[in-house]
């Protein structure tokens, strides 16, 4: 018998640490030869570490959420017969971004992870202070008459903390309806013998999610940010919009997001400023010649951004097939790096979520990004008649050290004369 130390391999040139997002194995499991142990995350990105030898794991170097130095020990295994001597393992070819977040841990794995809750006692229900205990099916009312009350209706006033002993009735039996009165009556408010409060949840931070607050902080810490909101006229667009997709064929259908990426990149050839990148310590700006368009993309482990390459030498019908694509990929894991790295500059869109206004934190370097808000019809007058327009807002967040308010005005303003006019925005 001998002890095989598993060292963490150099998975990225430059990188000095990679964090443990999820643990496969525990202590005292049997694995085999190429069986997963662990997921580590550097940069947005997840490398699966697989074991050289087959053997009885004893003792794993840390939980989830901790730093591991490249070259120190990962995980020790116990194999029978002579084992390879202790050395660097060797590096791993599995990588893919993190989009799902780490797998949940197995019940033996709850103790190695600080994320608990706990139940607190729920308070002893008041007991009446003067209704005799009711009998099965039979339930005193405040007058001290025996009615009776379905199981349902029963559970229901469990549920809501409600004494049925305190609710009248017209007839011989409590229903839903004498519930109802009962709750109106009382302003919604009933006493506190409902079900016991929700505990409260502790969770570590880790894996993507640690990323993103890190970044957030990064960039509101570091960029002084300013938000431009315009509202835009979509009902001719959402008219060829709906147009196109009636003749759509084999393409993916048509969302307003193509549409506005095309807009943007069109804007940006008279506003490059806004298609650029910040390097603060170098205190160089650097403006792009191609649109690498990053699009906010919501995932189980929270959010990511993927990147449309020369977002400007494309259809809206291509730029439609790449956005359903790089979501796909980055919601299933499957997203290379390099499609997840290196945006110009970023779309975000909540869809029929997308509230009225928002002010969208941009992502370091990049100088600008956009949010794309609810859609809504509303009256308005158009020389002089009262139409039903669709109108929806975007909002536009700046780095002022490198925009200034003019530029961004000036840029939605040609955003504003390309999507109100989609004979102008469609044409080469």
């Amino acid at each position: 018998m001998s002890v095989y130390q598993f060292k963490l391999p150099d998975i990225g040139e430059g990188i000095a640490e990679a964090e443990i997002v999820a643990w496969h194995v525990k202590v005292g499991d049997t694995v085999e030869e190429d069986q997963q142990l662990a997921d580590m995350m550097t940069d947005k990105a997840t490398v699966e570490m697989e074991s050289p030898v087959a053997g009885v794991v004893k003792s794993l170097a840390g939980e989830v959420g901790d730093q591991i130095a490249i070259g120190s020990v990962l995980v020790e295994i116990e194999t029978s017969g002579d084992a390879p001597a202790a050395a660097p393992a060797r590096e791993e070819k599995v990588e893919q971004p993190l989009a799902d977040g780490a797998e949940a841990p197995t019940a033996e794995q709850e103790e190695a992870i600080p994320v608990m809750a706990v139940e607190p006692e729920p308070a002893p229900a008041p007991a009446p202070k003067a209704a005799p205990k009711p009998e099965p099916e039979v339930t005193a009312v405040a007058h001290g008459a025996k009615v009776l009350a379905s199981p349902a209706v029963r559970q229901r006033a469990r549920d809501l903390g409600i004494d049925l002993g305190q609710v009248k009735t017209s007839s011989d039996r409590i229903r839903h309806a004498d519930l109802d009165a009962y709750l109106l009556y009382n302003g919604g408010s009933v006493s506190g013998r409902g079900a016991a409060p929700r505990a409260d949840e502790t969770i570590k931070v880790v894996g993507l999610r640690r990323k993103i607050a890190e970044n957030m902080q990064e960039a509101k810490r570091r960029i002084p940010h300013f938000a431009l909101v315009e509202e835009f006229d979509m009902t001719a667009l959402e008219e060829t919009r709906a147009m196109m997709n009636r003749d759509r064929g084999d393409n993916p259908k048509l969302t307003v997001l193509p549409f506005l990426i095309t807009a943007m990149a069109k804007a940006v050839v008279d506003w490059p400023m806004l298609n650029a990148t910040f390097d603060d310590q170098a205190n160089v700006v650097t403006r792009h010649g191609s649109v690498h368009m990053g699009v906010a993309t919501q995932t189980d482990g929270g959010l990511m951004v993927p990147v449309i390459r020369n977002a400007e030498a494309m259809s809206v019908w291509q730029l439609a097939r790449e956005v359903l694509r790089l979501s796909d990929a980055a919601r299933s894991g499957k997203a290379t790096r390099e499609e997840l790295t290196g945006p110009t500059i970023t779309i975000s869109s909540l869809g029929p979520m997308g509230g009225i206004v928002s002010t969208p934190v941009i992502n370091p370097p990049q100088v600008a990004t956009i949010a794309v808000n609810k859609l809504k019809e509303v009256p308005v007058i158009v020389d002089g008649e009262l139409e039903a327009r669709k109108l929806m807002n975007l909002s536009l967040s700046c780095d002022h050290r490198v925009v200034d308010g003019w530029d961004a005005a000036s840029f939605m303003q040609t955003m504003k004369g390309l999507i109100e006019n989609p004979i102008r925005l469609l044409s080469a």
